[in-house]
Order: C-alpha cells, then sequence, then structure tokens
C-alpha cells in the first residue's frame, strides 16, 4: 500500500490561494533563490542538507523508503531518455 503523497501538497498555515499550484511555486521559486549564485559543488551539499532535513522532518522510515524508490526510479527513466536528464514525474 501506498504511504507517500505524490500529490501537490504545498500551503502556508491559514491562507487560502486560487490556484492550487501557487504554493508549489513559490516552494520551486524559494528553492531556485536558494542555489542562486552558488558554485556547482555547494548547490549538491545545499541538496543532500535539504534531502537530510526534511527526510528527519517526515521520520518515517516507510515513506521515505517508498520515496527512494520512486526518486530512483524516475532518475533510472530520466537517464535512458534522449538526451539524459528529462525529468520523470513520481508515480
Amino acid at each position: 500500500m501506498t504511504r507517500l503523497n505524490t500529490q501537490p501538497h504545498f500551503g502556508t498555515a491559514g491562507e487560502r490561494h486560487r490556484h492550487a499550484y501557487t504554493p508549489g511555486d513559490d516552494f520551486y521559486d524559494a528553492l531556485i533563490a536558494a542555489h542562486r549564485g552558488l558554485t556547482d559543488a555547494q548547490s549538491e551539499l545545499l541538496n543532500a542538507r535539504l534531502v537530510l532535513l526534511l527526510a528527519n522532518h517526515v521520520g518515517d522510515l516507510e515513506v521515505l523508503r517508498e520515496a527512494l524508490a520512486i526518486a530512483r526510479r524516475g532518475v533510472d527513466v530520466a537517464l535512458d531518455a534522449p538526451g539524459g536528464c528529462k525529468p520523470a514525474l513520481p508515480g
């Protein structure tokens, strides 16, 4: 049984948005801003730290293993795609 939520689930407590994707766009903007001005090595370190912080926040090893498997499957598919780096959607 799937326990990992792969549906859009972004939001800010107490805020309502006209479009469901708006909070996700806001997160993407913040993520890009966090990487701005960093070297490739610094960006990789930021990503690693972010993954570990969020994994600690989630805490449920079953959910984390499911997320790892889905993320890995997406990378395997993306590497086989023409051009080698097209992102694959989870699910």
